[in-house]
């Protein structure tokens, strides 16, 4: 399946159905008097999260998207029938945007809870409405509420509460299926990953967590350089990053001067992503000469008192030590996180 992140469609809420303007005629009641009923009610617009989707490709090709109409009202007092109700699915962490003016008007992170952007246009009222004691054969009736029309953009940021970061081939893809049931594709050429990696991490039993593999940021990637930021709003949900760096002595890169520029880049895309807390894992240790490298990277940032877990994620050196400390600050910031919501507005 083709992953598509982006799409822009038009929807539709279609019009109510007109009032009717009738009078009852029949034989031997010669007053009958006005029985026009009322349109029907058209049906608006909702989305919903499927939790089974994992992509926008259904809305690469299908590009509009309608209600059902109210049907007109008619003699004897028939209301015409409601238009149905148009629900969209999308996948759970979906973004859905006025196209024209940029706001956003709902963000899809639940299942099965509709979320509708466009109300239902209602009915117009039949003549039978109309009567008083001043108008007992009224003569006029309602048109429904018209259409209405909006292009809607979808973005899809995917839910995870890990993101794992680094430049191509740092050997992110080997972690996420070392950790998780993930099979992402694993090449030894750079940009392997093209699209997001998601794998569930069992830690315990009562301790599991999401984490996507990101496709590689590189120098640049918020002016468009490499795959550019397409994917860097992957990361944007997230509630903790693990940073791999590469420290392979044969790719002739220097893992600190790595380390900086990724986080330039997040810093240059959102300062918010920039102020995530990061795990940082130094990976390939299990290649000869990998250790001096580390000791390099170490030393240059000492300053920072930041923890660095040397992994292997090909034979699953420190990989076990780098899940402890990542379900073990995850579960703190979850704890922050509820805490601060049962606190309330100050």
């Amino acid at each position: 399946m083709k992953f598509i992140d982006e799409a822009v469609i038009q929807v539709t809420a279609s019009a109510g159905g007109n009032g009717c303007v009738s009078f009852r005629r029949e034989k031997y009641v010669p007053r009958g008097g006005p029985d026009g009923g009322d349109g029907g009610d058209a049906g608006g617009v909702s989305f919903i999260g499927n939790p089974h989707m994992a992509t926008l490709l259904d809305y690469k090709y299908r590009k509009h998207w309608a209600s059902g109409k109210g049907e007109n009202g008619s003699g004897n007092n028939r209301h015409g029938k409601n238009g149905s109700e148009l629900i969209i699915p999308v996948p759970l962490g979906t973004e859905i945007i006025d196209d024209e003016t940029g706001n956003m008007l709902a963000d899809i992170t639940v299942a099965d809870r509709p979320a509708q952007i466009i109300r239902p246009a209602r009915g117009g009222r039949g003549n039978a409405r109309f009567v008083s004691s001043t108008n007992q054969a009224p003569r006029e009736a309602e048109k429904g509420g018209p259409a209405r029309t909006m292009h809607i953009r979808l973005s899809l940021k995917v839910m995870a509460e890990v993101g794992i970061i680094g430049y191509p081939n740092a050997g992110k893809s080997t972690l996420i299926a070392r950790i998780s049931r993930a099979r992402p594709k694993i090449a030894d050429y750079p940009f392997t990953t093209l699209t997001p990696n998601l794998g569930m991490v069992r830690f315990s039993d009562n301790m599991s967590f999401v984490v996507a593999d990101i496709p590689g940021i590189i120098e640049g990637a918020h002016e468009g350089v490499g795959l550019g930021i397409r994917f860097l709003k992957h990361v944007e949900r997230t509630r903790l990053l693990i940073h791999l760096v590469d420290c392979d002595p044969e790719n002739g890169r220097n893992p600190y001067d790595d380390y900086m520029t990724l986080n330039r880049e997040l810093s240059s895309y959102s300062a918010r992503l920039a102020q995530k807390p990061q795990i940082v894992a130094a990976g390939k240790i299990d290649i000869p000469g990998a250790r001096e490298k580390l000791g390099l990277l170490t030393e240059a940032l000492k300053g920072l008192s930041i923890d660095i877990f040397a992994i292997s994620a090909m034979n699953g050196e420190g990989v076990s030590a780098l899940v402890a400390r990542t379900a073990n600050s995850l579960s703190a910031l979850r704890l922050s996180e509820t805490g601060s919501e049962d606190l309330g507005p100050e």
